[in-house]
């Protein structure tokens, strides 16, 4: 069985922009390229898990969404960084949707797409629905970064984070992880 970090995109690999869907206005966070390196290099399957309701509101496409992951994943790879998998719910949050964070219908299919261990797997995102989206799936850990919304989050509201890890950023976050056994 293979361990893997989930991640979230925005606000966790790159920076918050309101509904992206110009893969030019993407940014990814310094540091993260290098951070996601090690974690593969470490053993880890790196599978992104992303919600994009600006598709299911009708503000860009499906198509759209694929190319600003499409660069992104190409940015990466300039990096030395390759994503195992990459999952997208494109419903609006009042649309009925299997795979929509919280869900962790994406971490049980990319678990029984790739041989994953979840309970040796760790989630990292910006926001509740992320760090819910671990714990529903049984990761080992949910990590709240402090970039894009996370740091609102932590700042604001401390007592709903449970027992979520919270640290500064994508390179804190592999820090973190790497130092456990």
């Amino acid at each position: 069985m293979h361990r893997a970090v989930f991640l979230d995109r925005d606000g966790t690999l790159i920076a918050e922009k309101h509904y992206l869907h110009r893969p030019e206005e993407v940014e990814i966070f310094p540091g993260a390229g290098m951070a996601l390196r090690r974690l593969a290099e470490a053993g880890f399957l790196l599978v992104m898990v992303t919600n994009q309701s600006g598709i299911g509101r009708g503000y860009f496409t499906l198509a759209d969404a694929e190319r600003v992951n499409d660069h992104l994943q190409r940015e990466l790879e300039r990096e030395g960084v390759s994503l195992a998998r990459v999952y997208i719910a494109p419903e609006a949050p009042d649309q009925p949707s299997r795979g929509r964070k919280p869900s962790p219908a994406f971490l049980f299919d990319a678990r029984d797409a790739l041989g994953l261990a979840l309970d040796q797997s760790y989630m990292v995102g910006d926001k509740m629905i992320d760090l819910e989206c671990g714990w529903n799936a049984g990761v080992r850990q949910s990590i709240l970064v402090r970039t894009g919304y996370g740091d609102t989050l932590a700042t604001q509201t401390p007592e709903t984070l449970g027992r979520a890890k919270v640290v500064a950023d994508l390179t804190e976050a592999a820090d973190w992880i790497l130092s456990q056994k």
